[in-house]
């Protein structure tokens, strides 16, 4: 346990240190909810839809921690060119081990993210519905995180090159995104959009993060929980198998 720890205070100290990723965190998230909270929500307030920003958060907080979480395996990539990896590989610790301790090391930069992402959002006006069910919000995401670290890490654990990382990040993480619900309420797609939606494991994310803050689900905060924790197990299983053959 002490390597994992290890493993997982390396990755925050880098974290903290990288002040442009700090801010990075805040500006982003903060344009999205700016301009769409605001700009998208005024035309939805028109049209006599409600309040956009309100359901808009849950969303951002589920796509900054979908970029930050799915990219992670970029540091992988980094160690492994850099031969800190190697050196780990080799120590008297499991592979599985050197996993977890990265894994978590992403998920809860990514958590930390996710949280700004909230604070910034109760700056801008959002109020949740219900005070005491938003660490069961933070419960779904830490879920995605974890998940989503996983796969992440068990790509890079087969791959030597960063663009082609990139490459193949970038196909995965907009499809995602753009079919989960992250900025339009399931509900009211179209029937084939529904259905992408509902084999979509982010959608059961950003879902449950709604149901928890704004009280609207589609799926149900029961289905979603249950959902993301399958989805989170199998990740695991399969970073864990990627590592196992890992060549250093």
């Amino acid at each position: 346990m002490y390597a994992v720890y290890m493993l997982w205070k390396r990755q925050i100290i880098k974290f903290w240190r990288s002040k442009s990723r700090v801010l990075g965190t805040v500006l982003q998230p903060l344009l999205y909810l700016l301009a769409l909270g605001y700009g998208l929500g005024s035309i939805v307030h028109r049209g006599g839809g409600g309040n956009y920003l309100n359901f808009l958060v849950a969303g951002v907080m589920a796509q900054t921690l979908l970029f930050s979480a799915f990219f992670w395996g970029m540091n992988i990539l980094f160690d492994k060119r850099f031969g800190f990896l190697k050196d780990t590989a080799v120590a008297p610790i499991s592979r599985f081990q050197l996993l977890v301790g990265n894994v978590l090391g992403g998920a809860t930069i990514s958590l930390i993210q996710a949280l700004i992402v909230f604070v910034v959002a109760l700056a801008l006006g959002f109020r949740p519905s219900n005070i005491w069910q938003v660490p069961l919000a933070f419960a779904s995401m830490a879920l995605l995180a974890t998940a989503l670290c996983s796969v992440s890490a068990g790509i890079a654990a087969r791959m030597e090159d960063i663009q082609g990382f990139q490459a193949v990040n970038n196909f995965l993480v907009f499809p995602l995104m753009l079919f989960s619900g992250v900025l339009y309420p399931l509900s009211g797609a179209p029937g084939w959009l529904q259905f992408i939606g509902n084999i979509n494991p982010i959608s059961y994310a950003v879902d449950g993060a709604r149901a928890t803050l704004i009280g609207q689900s589609h799926f149900g905060l029961g289905v979603d929980l249950a959902v993301m924790g399958m989805v989170a197990l199998a990740t695991i299983a399969f970073a864990t198998y990627q590592f196992k053959k890992l060549q250093a």
